[in-house]
């Protein structure tokens, strides 16, 4: 993050809230839980899950239910 501050020209450095703040955009938006987590320094997803996990339950509700197949009815290419 420092890189692209400098490279943005900025001397100010984002907040621990900002970080947070982008963490939930990112899940709510998405990203998968694992995902955030590597790109926060995480081996694996329990401190993603433990502070932001309660904003991906809907989303990932929404997704499922985009991508599954449709029983019963016909789909495109089948």
């Amino acid at each position: 993050m420092k890189a692209a501050c400098v490279a943005a020209g900025s001397t100010r450095w984002p907040t621990s809230a900002a970080f947070a703040h982008l963490c939930s955009l990112t899940i709510m938006n998405g990203a998968p839980l694992m995902v955030v987590a590597k790109n926060l320094g995480h081996t694996d997803t329990r401190m993603v899950e433990k502070h932001y996990g309660h904003l991906a339950p809907s989303y990932i509700a929404d997704a499922i239910r985009a991508a599954a197949p449709r029983l019963g009815s016909k789909q495109k290419g089948i």
